[in-house]
């Protein structure tokens, strides 16, 4: 068995520019055997299917205690690396989020994803607040002795029409990446990002390995490969599949 230090360091190792790492996303420890065994090089849990999944909405709705749980079994259950979608770390309070962030550790995960959005309030953090807010996740990792990836998300193209994602915004993306590496950021989440050249642009602009989500019009693994994406995730994607899948077999056997 590996230890976490080891699963850290190999999960570090997965992310390189131009030739991704592929996470499709699980949500509880049956779902992530499954992924294992279709040959998966690590491991990483969705917010929104791990809530729902037990009957919750997504934003910090699931009892962090519940979260910690969930992920846990994850743990036990593989020797593969895994890491945690932990939204806003449940808190807004810089020490908060350091023990929060310190609990999930405990528990065995090497990688968080921490996104810069107002769970369960309006808009985005301002981005020195954010900056502040990661600098409290590195903190928190370094103080563990683990070199756990921190994956800092931005929301700012999810929270917008893919319409309106353009140079301008790129920009301010761009300055989000910069600060929040300085704060301590491993690589960068731009989820809701589809533009070809957009994607391009970001990649090219900052030092942090970029992540995108394979949702509905993302370009395929190979054009992401090419732009220099070095993490591909799936979110919710798998959950849904999976429960469409099921519908339809419960409707047949009700028919």
């Amino acid at each position: 068995m590996s230890s976490q230090q080891e699963k850290a360091k190999l999960f570090q190792s997965l992310h390189v520019k131009g030739d991704p790492v592929v996470l499709y996303n699980i949500w509880d420890a049956g779902s992530a055997k499954t992924v294992e065994e279709a040959g998966a090089k690590a491991l990483a849990t969705g917010s929104w299917p791990v809530a729902v999944a037990q009957g919750y909405g997504d934003g910090h709705k699931i009892p962090m205690e519940d979260a910690i749980a969930n992920v846990s079994r994850i743990v036990d259950g593989t020797d593969l690396p895994v890491t945690l979608d932990f939204e806003g770390a449940y808190s807004i309070d810089e020490a908060c989020i350091k023990a929060n962030i310190t609990t999930a550790l405990d528990a065995g995960v090497i990688g968080f994803n921490f996104e810069d959005q107002v769970v369960g309030g309006e808009g985005l953090h301002d981005i020195m607040v954010q900056a502040k807010r990661v600098g409290a996740v590195r903190s928190a990792i370094d103080a563990s002795g683990v070199d756990a990836y921190l994956n800092a998300r931005t929301d700012l193209f999810l929270k917008t029409n893919p319409k309106d994602h353009d140079d301008t915004m790129l920009a301010e993306v761009i300055d989000r990446a910069k600060a929040y590496e300085i704060a301590g950021a491993s690589g960068f989440f731009a989820p809701a990002l589809l533009d070809e050249a957009l994607i391009g642009k970001l990649c090219e602009a900052i030092n942090l390995p970029v992540n995108i989500i394979a949702i509905p019009g993302c370009p395929p693994k190979a054009r992401l490969a090419e732009l220099g994406v070095a993490r591909i995730s799936y979110g919710p994607v798998p959950y849904r599949q999976m429960m469409k899948a099921l519908g339809e077999a419960a409707k047949e056997a009700f028919a």
